[in-house]
């Protein structure tokens, strides 16, 4: 990195894992917590604990904290071409590390985003990554952790019966876009998750889009539903939804209110081979059509129809995400989002 003594801080930035042939210059980058609250906890038992030095410590977590903030990351294009910012969300067990360099080393949507223009803002929601966790008087229940087959049925890999230990006995489906050989590096970015969360997560992200917006949402499979949430509660600050694989939960006061919010949903390949992402699917099609029957736009597009096939649920991690972020990038186009 290299800082240009030009009006604005223009920060010039070289790729390094995902080389690219030209750096981004950027106006501005940076980080924020937003969201949260505070919780003051009284009448828990102190106890004693043993250091690694042998030392003993007394710990009393009674006191007031602060929990369920939310950390964001940035990047502001000298040429800016998209005409409000684009928030980037995750999936479940998930971080913003997925739109980030992909597990293979190149360059992920984040990169490819700012490079088209947009000023790009890439969330670790609550309870995930740099957001951290809270004690379990805050997060009822447990986390629940990821083993290393469940994402290969999960992201729509393979089958469950072409799953094997050994990485050069698996059988991926056919034409598969996802770097196979990366798949340790992806089960490495998969991070604990609860199940109890998702009314602190809503809350941040609200936060966030009044902070940051008026804006254009692209959110991934679990973020989907608050993605949709979002936008039916702040319809006059999202400029459009773009929703990667997600389900839209909604109903007719939620029609209503996203009306005016174009929204788009994106499916990969072999949709049919999965029950989940098939069920999922038939459901966004019949919410779609009490959107156009309200006057509103949801388009579900499906990739392998356009001839682009073999995309996985992570599909901005997949070889050719490139293309894919294409895609998005001439929808969004076609609303009249791109300067």
């Amino acid at each position: 990195m290299r800082i240009a003594g030009l009006p604005g801080m223009i920060l010039l930035i070289a790729g390094t894992m995902a080389a690219s042939a030209d750096p981004i210059v950027l106006r501005d980058m940076g980080s924020f917590y937003v969201g949260g609250r505070t919780v003051t906890l009284s009448g828990v038992s102190a106890r004693e604990v043993q250091l690694p030095g042998g030392q003993v410590q007394r710990v009393d977590h009674n006191g007031t904290y602060a929990v369920e903030q939310m950390y964001v990351q940035y990047a502001l294009p000298q040429d800016r071409r998209g005409k409000f910012p684009l928030l980037m969300w995750h999936g479940g067990g998930l971080t913003g590390v997925s739109y980030e360099t992909t597990p293979d080393g190149r360059e992920g949507w984040f990169n490819m985003f700012v490079r088209k223009g947009w000023d790009v803002y890439v969330s670790d929601a609550v309870e995930r990554g740099r957001a951290g966790w809270a004690m379990p008087e805050v997060f009822a229940g447990e986390p629940v952790f990821t083993d290393e087959q469940t994402p290969w049925v999960n992201f729509r890999f393979g089958e469950a019966s072409a799953w094997s230990p050994d990485p050069h006995a698996r059988r991926p489906f056919a034409g598969s876009q996802f770097p196979f050989d990366a798949y340790a590096n992806l089960l490495k970015e998969i991070v604990p998750r609860w199940l109890t969360t998702n009314a602190a997560i809503v809350r941040a992200y609200l936060d966030l889009i009044d902070k940051v917006c008026p804006c254009v949402l692209l959110v991934h499979s679990q973020s989907g539903t608050f993605g949709f949430q979002a936008a039916a509660q702040r319809p006059d600050k999202i400029k459009a939804l773009v929703v990667i694989e997600g389900t839209l939960r909604g109903d007719a006061t939620t029609v209503a209110a996203l009306k005016n919010v174009p929204i788009a949903v994106i499916y990969g390949d072999n949709i049919d081979k999965s029950r989940n992402f098939s069920e999922q699917h038939a459901s966004n099609v019949k919410m779609a059509a009490a959107v156009k029957a309200a006057g509103g736009s949801i388009d579900i597009i499906d990739l392998p129809e356009m001839g682009i096939k073999g995309n996985s649920h992570m599909m901005m991690m997949d070889k050719n995400n490139g293309e894919v972020a294409n895609v998005i990038e001439d929808w969004l186009a076609a609303k009249r989002l791109v300067e």
